[in-house]
């Protein structure tokens, strides 16, 4: 288990979640179920009052609108699952890379699978090079691709948000994925190229030396923890890979398929949330207020 303490410095951003969201609707997550129409009534009707939450229905801070508990998913509760035996990344001609910048730079020559041959150019990541959170996505998709930046397209839209609830910007933390370069069509990256791809995510990981490190989606949990590792199983339970904590969760692009996925997500990152600032309270500095 990794000692929080050897971590450095650790910026803590965004608002006292134990108090809820303070900003408009518009500027939150997102709704767990969609905002039922307003009422159609006559100018001498009074406005009907709003209904009371129901045994079943959850409302959430942001929304009036209630999302019935039987179609999700169970929440699970926070404990350290019993980790894997320890695993170290193999020795890699990076080991001697000193910084960001140059691994970055060294990427964008990268020919060792094919998928550079398809598209424009090596996403490779962005976002606090010290970052105490390190999220993993899958690949580029053709909005990341055109743009040489991850998590931008309607997905990534949607993870600025997911952070944004429970006060991260996105500035704060570190974002990646398993592979640097757009698979064609979007489609799900072989093992080939997820293999080729690791040395570069092993050498990033340990230049950012984040406490944390959050897994978007089955492609991210079988590269980085078990070829047959299933997400519907593992998400929202505290694993260990390379010295480190590990938190599965959903992609945002299965979010955006299917809304039954929004809470499991939101309990994930509020137990993120929960244990990024139980570390920052380990050395001293208190979670903001207010």
């Amino acid at each position: 288990m990794r000692t929080i303490v050897s971590k450095g410095a650790l910026e803590v951003a965004g608002k006292d979640n134990t108090k809820g969201p303070e900003t408009s609707p518009d500027q939150v997550f997102f709704e767990f179920a969609p905002r039922p129409p307003a009422p159609v009534a006559a100018a001498t009707e009074p406005t009907p009052a709003v209904q009371p939450e129901l045994p079943g229905q959850t409302i959430m801070p942001w929304s009036q609108s209630p999302s019935p508990t039987p179609a999700q998913a169970p929440v699970r509760s926070f404990a350290l699952s019993k980790p894997a035996a320890p695993a170290a990344p193999a020795p890699s001609p990076y080991d001697a890379v000193a910084s960001l910048e140059e691994l970055t730079r060294l990427a964008a020559d990268c020919r060792a699978c094919g998928l550079r041959a398809g598209c424009r150019g090596v996403v490779f990541g962005e976002g606090n090079p010290k970052a105490a959170v390190m999220l993993i996505g899958e690949g580029p998709g053709s909005t990341e691709d055109e743009m040489g930046r991850p998590f931008v397209g309607p997905a990534g839209k949607l993870l600025d948000r997911i952070l944004a609830s429970v006060g991260f910007a996105r500035e704060e933390v570190y974002i990646a994925n398993v592979v640097k370069c757009r698979p064609p069509g979007n489609r799900v990256p072989q093992p080939e190229e997820r293999e080729a791809c690791r040395p570069w995510l092993e050498a990033q990981v340990r230049l950012i030396d984040p406490l944390f490190l959050v897994l978007l989606g089955a492609s991210a949990a079988q590269a980085l923890l078990d070829p047959k590792a299933r997400i519907t199983q593992i998400r929202g339970h505290w694993l260990e890979r390379y010295g480190r904590r590990v938190l599965p969760t959903y992609h945002p692009a299965a979010l955006l398929r299917d809304e039954t996925k929004k809470r499991p997500v939101w309990e994930d990152f509020k137990l993120l949330r929960a244990e990024h600032d139980k570390a920052a309270a380990g050395r001293g500095q208190q979670p903001p207020v207010g």
